[in-house]
């Protein structure tokens, strides 16, 4: 085959299933929300900590557990060139628990209040609000068992969907208890789904020998029957884990959240205890009747450090927010970014002389926070007004030969048509003023 039927037959690379380009206004609305989420985080102490994409295989098979969809199923993990086995991180808290443990953050104040900000990676059935490289906004407590923590996370995550425009919200909220007595509960659990083994979908009948707490989590309809009259977690709770969970309800009370304690919900990985929560809220359908939608999630994983090989637990609890999954709600809002200032002016040049000061006009412009349009590669006035009249900027300068003789250029108002001369050094004071 020669090179140019070769060429002929290649195709033009796109980007893979499941992982898009973020560009122009969609770039901009996902700044402006973790923007407003990062304030937020800020302002009840969070603190901001960044870890790698890459991580060693172990810290999220150690964490998440093997039987669960995200090891088994979702992560994508590969062997490195130096024979690593390494994974792209498919969820935060692993990685902030592993960065806590590594530097030592153990010997700071407790608690350490940590957010965090960033991709994820899941290879999962591309569909509406999930992608297999999606964002998500994490909020980790790590350092204290107290009730309060569990609260002020809960109170931080309803405050970032309230204040990107979601209202009338429900946390659904229950506890798992203490990893000493979840096993009579598991082994219950167990017991009573093999009375109904031959009904259950497939992953659950091997859910019951891998990992049966995920038993509650399944959404096949086979199996949505069987939960309802499924064992509680409440019922084994030890006396210290329902005191505990009585005073995280207290907070909420007192916080005016509205909350249902919801029996089977257990979140989908190993490392959760005690408080898990999901935040509901309520739709209606084409048909007028009411369904329930989970934003989001999270809980309080105390067993998770010494599941990544460290001697003594870390009380932790934390949730996660999924950009992608809440901007797709209608009422969710479109912020702008802070740092972004739409420039009102279109700078238009003509002609070799005009060029070559150009570039020193637009950095005297930058210094005085005066943001422009240009299509400064462009020769033609015609072509260059044309561009700012279609992107609708009230304001042009032109800048042509005889503008650079004179140190001046004109200041055109798009819309009356009118202009007037001005010269360089005044431009930033004339700019400032025009409304």
């Amino acid at each position: 085959m020669s090179e140019q039927e070769k060429q002929a037959k290649k195709e033009m690379p796109t980007s893979l299933k499941g992982m898009h380009d973020v560009m122009d206004d969609t770039y901009y609305a996902y700044q402006g929300l973790f923007e407003k989420a990062q304030e937020i985080a800020i302002y009840y102490g969070f603190k901001p900590i960044e870890t790698p994409v890459l991580e060693k295989e172990e810290v999220f098979v150690s964490a998440i557990g093997e039987g669960t969809d995200v090891v088994d199923k979702e992560m994508y993990a590969f062997r490195s060139k130096g024979g690593d086995r390494l994974a792209l991180r498919p969820e935060y808290t692993s990685s902030v628990m592993r960065a806590y443990l590594e530097h030592g953050m153990q010997t700071l104040p407790q608690p350490v209040m940590l957010y965090s900000y960033g991709p994820v990676f899941r290879h999962e059935n591309p569909q509406k609000g999930r992608l297999r490289q999606f964002r998500q906004f994490n909020l980790e407590i790590l350092g204290t068992s107290k009730s309060i923590a569990d609260a002020l996370i809960i109170r931080t995550l309803t405050t970032i969907l309230e204040e990107l425009g979601f209202k009338d919200l429900i946390v659904d909220i229950n506890s798992m208890g203490d990893k000493d007595t979840r096993a009579g509960f598991i082994k219950e659990l167990v017991s009573y789904y093999k009375k109904h083994a031959e009904h259950l979908c497939k992953d659950c009948k091997e859910r019951i020998k891998t990992n049966p707490l995920r038993l509650l989590d399944c959404k096949q309809a086979d199996c949505q029957p069987f939960k309802e009259n499924a064992p509680s977690s409440l019922s084994h709770l030890s006396n210290d884990a329902r005191s505990h969970f009585k005073e995280v309800l207290q907070y909420l009370e007192e916080m005016g959240i509205a909350y249902r304690i919801n029996n089977s919900l257990v979140r989908g990985l190993d490392y959760y205890t005690r408080t898990v929560f999901e935040v509901v809220k309520v739709d209606v359908d084409e048909n007028g009747k009411e369904k329930e939608i989970t934003i989001t999630g999270g809980g309080r994983y105390d067993a998770l450090a010494k599941m990544m090989g460290s001697k003594k637990d870390v009380p932790a609890v934390g949730t996660g927010l999924g950009i992608e999954r809440i901007m797709m709600f209608p009422e969710c809002k479109t912020l702008a970014p802070r740092i972004m200032k739409t420039p009102k002016v279109y700078f238009i040049q003509l002609g070799f002389e005009a060029k070559l000061k150009s570039l020193c006009i637009m950095e005297t412009l930058r210094k005085n926070r005066i943001p422009v349009y240009q299509s400064i590669s462009k020769d033609s006035l015609g072509v260059q007004l044309a561009q700012a009249e279609k992107m609708e900027v009230p304001f042009c300068i032109i800048f042509g030969q005889k503008e650079a003789m004179d140190n001046t250029v004109i200041v055109r108002n798009m819309h009356s048509r009118s202009q007037d001369t001005v010269k360089i050094d005044a431009l930033s004071d004339y700019l400032k003023h025009l409304k």
